[in-house]
C-alpha cells in the first residue's frame, strides 16, 4: 500500500528500520492487507469524433447515454470503421476505471465483480479489457458468461459534448449467487454506480447489486455510489434520494448530477443537501475544481490554515483539515468542507474528460482504504483515536483527488497507465507543501 498524496516525511509508514520493541516480533509476521470491490457492467469504451448528423442518422439524443439493440450496434460500429472515424479503444466502466485507477495509485489488491465471456479470443472485446486493466485488479470473482461483453460508444461531437451509446451484451447478467457474502463483508468498502440499477428483462445486475449492498450493509462496509450520468438521476429524483440515503455511505457525483438528486446548482449547496442522507460527500465541479462535505465530532475538528473562503455557505472551508467521520460516531456532528481549484490551473489542452470523476474517486477511496490498512497494523496508533473514515484531511484529500483526475484530462485513456510521479515535473511543490 502506498500512502496517498505527497508526504514532508521520508518515511511515512510503513518503515524499514523497526525499534526494539517491534522487533520482538516474529520474522514470519506479515502485514495485513485491506482491499475495495466493486461491481461493474463490463465495458470497451469506443471513442469518435462525430457531428449531428450522425448522431441523427443512428437515432442517439445528442448528450445522453442510452442502450441499443445488436442491430444498430453493428451497424454503428461498422459505419465507424468503415470511414476511419475510431479514435481509441479501451477498457472501459465507471467502476472498472475506478479499480484500476486506485491499483494503480495504491499499487494494491481491488476486486472487480461482474461478467466476462468464456471463451476469450485474441483481439476480442474481452480480450482488450483484460489487456488494459491493472495486475493488481482481482478478476478471479468474474462470472463467466457464454457470449459478448458490453461495449459503450463514446461520441464526441465539435463544442465536446459526449453521447454514450452502450450495447449491453451480457454485461448485465451477473447473478446475485455469484456474489461472495465473505468477500464483501472483509472488505474496506465496496463501490457501485447508478449505471447498474438501469435493467430490463431477464437481466439480473441490479439484483446481485442490491445482494452486494445488503452484504455490505449488514456488516457495516461503506457502500460508495457514483452517479453516473445526470439523465440517469433525473427520470425519478426521490427514488434516488432514498435510496441513497437507506443504502448509501459515500456519494461521488459533478454539479449536473448533483443538482439532478438535489435541485441545487451550487456544488456546495449539493454536497451539503447530499449530507442530509451520507457521511461524506465528493462533488466534482469541471473548471470549478472539487468539493468535499463531511461529517466531524466537535471535539475532533480542526481549523484551516489557509484563508476562510466565500460561497454558498460563508467561510465554508473553516475546518477542512479535519478528518471525516460517520456522522452516527459523532457526539456533537458538524459540517466540515473543502474545495480545491483544478491542479495548476487546468491543462492547457484537455484531451479527454471521460474517466476523470472516477479517478478523483479513485484517490478518494485510495485514502480511505489506506486508513484501514493503516487501523489494521497499527491499531493502537493515537491516529485511531478518533473514529474517522479517513486518513488524511478533507483538505489534502481534495488536492490528491484533484491531482490525480488531471493525470486523466491530459492523456485520451480514462485509465491511469501509472502512479503520479514521487517528485513533480512542475515548479507547483507548494501544492502539496501547504
Amino acid at each position: 500500500m502506498k500512502f496517498p498524496g505527497r508526504r514532508r516525511h521520508k518515511h511515512y509508514f510503513p518503515v524499514e528500520d523497526k525499534d526494539p520493541l517491534i522487533n520482538q516480533l516474529h520474522a514470519d509476521d506479515r502485514l495485513k492487507r485491506s482491499y475495495i470491490c466493486g461491481i461493474d457492467q463490463i465495458v470497451v469504451d469506443i471513442e469518435a469524433k462525430v457531428d449531428q448528423a450522425f448522431l441523427d442518422e443512428f437515432h442517439l439524443q445528442r448528450g445522453m447515454s442510452q442502450v441499443i439493440d445488436n442491430d444498430v450496434t453493428n451497424a454503428l460500429y461498422d459505419r465507424l470503421k468503415r470511414d476511419d472515424m475510431i479514435d481509441y479503444e479501451f477498457a472501459g466502466g465507471t467502476i472498472g476505471n475506478t479499480m484500476h485507477n486506485y491499483s494503480v495509485l495504491a499499487d494494491d489488491r481491488s476486486v472487480l465483480l461482474g461478467v466476462m465471456s468464456e471463451n476469450i479470443k485474441i483481439g476480442s472485446y474481452a480480450y482488450k479489457f483484460l489487456c488494459n486493466t491493472s495486475s493488481r485488479v482481482d478478476l478471479d470473482y468474474l462470472q463467466p458468461v457464454d457470449g459478448p461483453i458490453g461495449r459503450c460508444f463514446t461520441l464526441i461531437d465539435d463544442s465536446g459534448e459526449r453521447t454514450f451509446a452502450i450495447s449491453a451484451g451480457l454485461m448485465n447478467h451477473l447473478r446475485p449467487e455469484s456474489i461472495c457474502q465473505t468477500l464483501i463483508q472483509e472488505s474496506s468498502a465496496l463501490v457501485i454506480s447508478a449505471y447498474l440499477m438501469r435493467t430490463s428483462g431477464d437481466e439480473t445486475m441490479t439484483q446481485a447489486t442490491m445482494q452486494a449492498v445488503e452484504y455490505a450493509n449488514k456488516a457495516g462496509v461503506p457502500v460508495v455510489l457514483t452517479l453516473g450520468t445526470k439523465f440517469l438521476i433525473e427520470q425519478d429524483p426521490v427514488w434516488w434520494a432514498d435510496f441513497v440515503a437507506k443504502h448509501v455511505d459515500i456519494l461521488a457525483m459533478n454539479e449536473e448530477e448533483g443538482e439532478a438528486i438535489t435541485g441545487h446548482s451550487d456544488p456546495l449547496l449539493a454536497a451539503d443537501k447530499a449530507l442530509d442522507w451520507v457521511d461524506l460527500v465528493i462533488c466534482t465541479a469541471g473548471p470549478k475544481g472539487l468539493f468535499m462535505a463531511g461529517y466531524v465530532d466537535d471535539s475532533c475538528k480542526r481549523e484551516t490554515e489557509y484563508p476562510l473562503l466565500p460561497g454558498a455557505i460563508p467561510e465554508f472551508n473553516r475546518y477542512e483539515f479535519s478528518r471525516a467521520m460517520k456522522k452516527s460516531l459523532c457526539q456533537q456532528p458538524i459540517k466540515a468542507y473543502s474545495h480545491t481549484a483544478p491542479y495548476m490551473g487546468g491543462p492547457d489542452i484537455i484531451k479527454n474528460t471521460n474517466g476523470a470523476g472516477d479517478c478523483a474517486l479513485a484517490a478518494v477511496l485510495h485514502d480511505i482504504c489506506a486508513n484501514e490498512y493503516h487501523k489494521l497494523n497499527v491499531p493502537n496508533s493515537a491516529k485511531h483515536e478518533q473514529s474517522a473514515i479517513t486518513y488524511s484531511s478533507l483538505a489534502q484529500i481534495s488536492k490528491y483527488a484533484n491531482r490525480a483526475s488531471y493525470e486523466v484530462l491530459v492523456q485520451h485513456s480514462p485509465r491511469l497507465s501509472r502512479g503520479l510521479p514521487e517528485r513533480e515535473d512542475s515548479l507547483e511543490q507548494s501544492y502539496w507543501e501547504q
